[in-house]
């Protein structure tokens, strides 16, 4: 019998495979790498126009860092061959982007004192990482710990002191909290020292002379994430599985752990990451309380000689370093969350 002319889709040679390939879905892994990649673009973007304004603060700013640096009594031709030297005689948009042509290649440029900008930050940014990222721990630490404590007993006595205390601080700036810490434990108790003396190699000399900046920094982060945490926590704790864990019987700190906590985990995420970019903006306050060695000091003098190179230098390994903080959040929410980015 002789074959039929026409067959079903079906039945024709591989178009059942053509049409699997036609309609298969994007591979997860795939829409995951692209929102990621969407997600990182956006944040550079962010970060240029955050550099863009400084350039432009720092401008409007009287004088420029030629007169700011020059020495007493130079002449006015001495000055104007500083600015050219400078640049300070091209438009701030040329120098602006001149500077961003060298940020991917981490040349952070030259100071008005000529010297390499990287080399500047390259001893005192560590130590103010090591001061951020010790109150970033003790700020999760201490916030899991209380909130986690005022959500087992919703409406309690705790709870009621632990909100209304977290209320209290977290509207404190840390540059009042760094002076009571000051008065109490360095001048009054004599426990701690009031000042940090730097060793050798530029790292505080001893870790005394870091509780009391690391507890100045972390204090009014620990009222803000113990908020979010509680308010995570109660409202995971409405979920039909949690309720059916109680009725189970299982203890409060079971129930708190293995079934609230995971659940609440993106809201705590994004309040951590959040206290990254307020815990490394406290810290110029706090390091100049404390004479702590790190970026804060370089950033005042920058300000001082009006020096837009090292200002814009310092947002942006500062920015970067929030940037990765609130990738690694997302990644963490997704994660969490059982989806993607």
């Amino acid at each position: 019998m002789a074959e039929p002319l026409t067959r079903t889709a079906a039945e024709r040679p591989g178009a059942g495979t053509a049409g699997a390939t036609a309609s298969a879905p994007p591979r997860p892994w795939l829409l995951t790498a692209v929102r990621f990649l969407a997600l990182l673009a956006r944040r550079a973007l962010l970060l240029a126009v955050l550099l863009a304004t400084v350039f432009a603060a720092v401008e409007l700013l009287p004088g420029d860092a030629a007169t700011a640096t020059a020495e007493r009594g130079e002449s006015a031709a001495g000055i104007a061959q500083r600015r050219a030297l400078l640049g300070l005689d091209r438009p701030v948009v040329e120098r602006f982007t001149d500077w961003m042509t060298g940020l991917p290649t981490g040349n952070l440029g030259t100071s008005a004192h000529g010297e390499p900008i990287t080399d500047m930050l390259a001893r005192p940014f560590p130590n103010t990482l090591l001061l951020g990222g010790l109150a970033l721990l003790v700020t999760l630490a201490a916030s899991l710990a209380l909130g986690g404590w005022a959500a087992l007993r919703p409406g309690g006595k705790a709870d009621r002191v632990i909100s209304a205390t977290a209320t209290g601080v977290l509207a404190l700036p840390e540059f009042v909290v760094a002076v009571a810490l000051v008065l109490l434990f360095a001048q009054w108790l004599g426990w701690l020292p009031a000042v940090t003396l730097a060793d050798g190699d530029g790292w505080p000399a001893s870790w005394q002379m870091l509780v009391l900046p690391v507890v100045a920094l972390s204090i009014p982060q620990i009222g803000w994430n113990t908020r979010i945490v509680r308010a995570a926590l109660a409202d995971e704790a409405k979920a039909p599985h949690v309720e059916t864990a109680v009725l189970d019987g299982l203890p409060s700190h079971r129930v708190l752990l293995h079934h609230v906590l995971p659940g609440a985990t993106p809201a705590i995420a994004a309040g951590i990451a959040t206290s990254t970019g307020m815990l490394l903006g406290g810290a110029v306050a706090v390091e100049a309380i404390f004479n702590y060695p790190g970026i804060g000091a370089v950033l005042a003098g920058a300000v001082t000689d009006r020096d837009s190179p090292v200002i814009a230098g310092v947002v942006a390994v500062t920015g970067a370093v929030i940037t990765g903080v609130l990738l690694l959040a997302d990644l963490v929410r997704a994660r969490a969350s059982g989806g993607s980015l």
